[in-house]
């Protein structure tokens, strides 16, 4: 883990790279966070989706990245969870820009 965050933060040096690996960072978060609950409550994909009515194929394109989720998916998954869906609007650091 080491060497990819010695590789990512050299990376990040290039502000090209920079400005795109910040653009993906939302869809990032929901990945990540969504892998995180399923896994925190020993599902498998398979067992979202029976729990939620969502194709196991389209809850495996969504974390991996290849899918973007509608509202509407994202709160039938959180559903499927026992889980709330929470959105917000954060403050930007100024400073960065």
């Amino acid at each position: 883990m080491l060497a990819f965050r010695e590789a990512l933060r050299e990376e990040m040096k290039d502000e090209a790279f920079r400005k795109e690996y910040e653009a993906m960072q939302p869809e990032m978060d929901i990945i990540r966070a969504l892998v995180r609950a399923r896994k925190e409550q020993h599902l498998t994909q398979s067992e979202l989706a029976a729990r939620t009515g969502i194709d196991q194929s389209d809850i495996s394109r969504l974390e991996n990245g290849s899918r973007n989720p509608s509202l509407n998916l994202l709160k039938k998954l959180a559903e499927g969870l026992g889980m709330t869906l929470r959105i917000e609007f954060v403050p930007r650091d100024r400073s960065a820009m």
